[in-house]
C-alpha cells in the first residue's frame, strides 16, 4: 500500500520507499544519516539474503548491505 509508513527492513526486493524518520539515538540510524540517508530520501531494496539479513539497498547512486536490525532503525513510507 503506498504511503504507509513501515521499518525499511520490512520492504521486500524490488520495493521502494522514502524515508520519513529514524530511532534518532540508535548509532546504526546515525551513521546511516552520515551517509545520506537523509528523510525524503528515496530508497529501494535490490535484495535480501535468503535467510533475511542482510539487505541490499540503494540510495543517492550507491548500493549498501544493512543488518536487518539496522534497518529496522530507519522509517519508510511505501512507493509505487
Amino acid at each position: 500500500m503506498s504511503g504507509e509508513i513501515c521499518p525499511l527492513a520490512d520492504l521486500r526486493a524490488g520495493e521502494r520507499g522514502r524515508v520519513e524518520d529514524g530511532t534518532a539515538d540508535h548509532p546504526a540510524f546515525q551513521r546511516l544519516l552520515a551517509m545520506g540517508l537523509l528523510p525524503g530520501t528515496e530508497v529501494s531494496v535490490v535484495q535480501v539474503a535468503p535467510l533475511g539479513d542482510p539487505v541490499e539497498v540503494e540510495f543517492r547512486g550507491m548500493r549498501l548491505s544493512l543488518r536487518k536490525a539496522d534497518a529496522a532503525t530507519v522509517q519508510v513510507a511505501r512507493l509505487d
